[in-house]
């Protein structure tokens, strides 16, 4: 056990004095099967941070001329147009999401437009659910890399105790370097990718945070102007109803 450890020292101080003469490609190479496996996870993370990063604009989940169309119908108190409005695939976005299905909500209670508030923070919910789970690919992904790193690593050392099994005598250090560059470079790939894929996880996170918050001004923005419509008409006190106004009694004048 003590000449396998020896052995294995000495190849990794060999790949590390000769690192410099060696090309990306060539460490690529090196971790085999496994190592291109996870660069392949590095491509989809890049992927599909960039897809988000496109998607998580304020322009596209709140768009000026979606939120200006659709505030002149909240304050007309048109909740079938602003129904319409949302349900319409070119207007599909986040604020028409919220709101068209606060609205539906409204319609069908008995409550009316009196849970308008907390039928947008229910809708607001899901929809920012949503979001969330668009991010857990790279989040996924985060978690995978390094554990797909150390399979490479349990790889490449069952494969040299195996060349150590059928060698007669101490097997040479040139007997183990394929199998060790597999154990060290998929190690160092997974980590390579995790660490990025778990701070781009973290920040978009916090971009679906930001974003939101400036969106729910605007949702209460819009869901003012309808507070005319769920303000009923004040009724006249109890005691008052069918009972005739009373009429000033005129001063009576002087006796004769």
């Amino acid at each position: 056990m003590v000449s396998v450890m020896t052995g294995m020292t000495s190849v990794i101080a060999q790949v590390t004095a000769a690192g410099d003469r060696k090309s990306l490609l060539e460490y690529v190479r090196a971790g085999g099967g496994i190592g291109y496996f996870i660069i392949l996870l590095s491509l989809v993370a890049v992927g599909l941070f960039i897809t988000q990063l496109i998607r998580l604009q304020r322009s596209r989940l709140s768009p000026e001329h979606v939120q200006a169309h659709l505030g002149n119908l909240l304050e007309r108190h048109d909740v079938q147009g602003a129904m319409q409005f949302c349900r319409d695939e070119t207007n599909a976005c986040f604020l028409t999401r919220v709101f068209g299905a606060a609205l539906s909500r409204c319609c069908r209670s008995a409550f009316g437009f009196l849970e308008l508030k907390s039928a947008l923070e229910e809708a607001g919910q899901q929809e920012v659910a949503r979001l969330y789970r668009a991010t857990d690919g790279i989040g996924l992904i985060a978690a995978v890399a390094p554990m797909v790193g150390l399979l490479g690593t349990v790889v490449g050392m069952v494969g040299a105790f195996d060349t150590i099994s059928t060698t007669e005598g101490v097997a040479k250090p040139g007997q183990l370097a394929g199998d060790i560059s597999i154990a060290l470079v998929t190690t160092v790939q997974g980590l390579v990718v995790a660490i990025p894929a778990t701070a781009a996880f973290a920040w978009l996170r916090n971009r679906i945070d930001s974003v939101v918050a400036e969106i729910g001004e605007t949702v209460d923005e819009l869901a003012s102007r309808l507070e005319g419509a769920s303000k009923p008409a004040a009724a006249p006190p109890a005691g008052a109803r069918g009972r005739p106004t009373p009429q000033p009694t005129p001063p009576s004048g002087p006796r004769a």
